[in-house]
């Protein structure tokens, strides 16, 4: 009974391992390995490619992307918290105000450190 119940999980397990290492021999061992220049080249919508791939961003824009995802995380668990309020006990509350303290400190911490790569 045990078996019959949990048949579905098997075979998608099975399908979940199997795809992902059916796909890498796949492309191991039958993709053409020939090398031309064309195949160098970066695509660029079928047009020859102008100077560099590779640029260089500053690391102010990097923070700025981390901050913006951190933060964007932290808004969903406190709207969470903010629709279920009334349902919580106390110390969930305390918890939750812990979570937003650590959250300020590493805030001031990352425009701390943003104020010494700017100068």
């Amino acid at each position: 009974m045990l078996a019959e119940d949990y048949f579905p999980v098997f075979v998608f397990a099975a399908v979940g391992l199997l795809f992902p290492l059916g796909s890498f021999f796949m492309n191991r061992y039958f993709r053409p390995t020939k090398l031309t220049k064309i195949k160098d080249t970066t695509y660029e919508c079928g047009s020859i490619p102008i100077g560099e791939a590779k640029i260089q961003f500053h690391f102010q824009y990097y923070m700025f992307a981390i901050i913006f995802v951190v933060f964007d995380i932290v808004i969903v668990f406190i709207m969470l918290w903010a629709v279920t309020y009334n349902l919580l006990d106390p110390i969930n509350s305390l918890f939750i105000l812990i979570f937003i303290g650590i959250l300020s400190i590493g805030l001031v911490y990352a425009l701390k450190k943003e104020e010494k790569i700017w100068i």
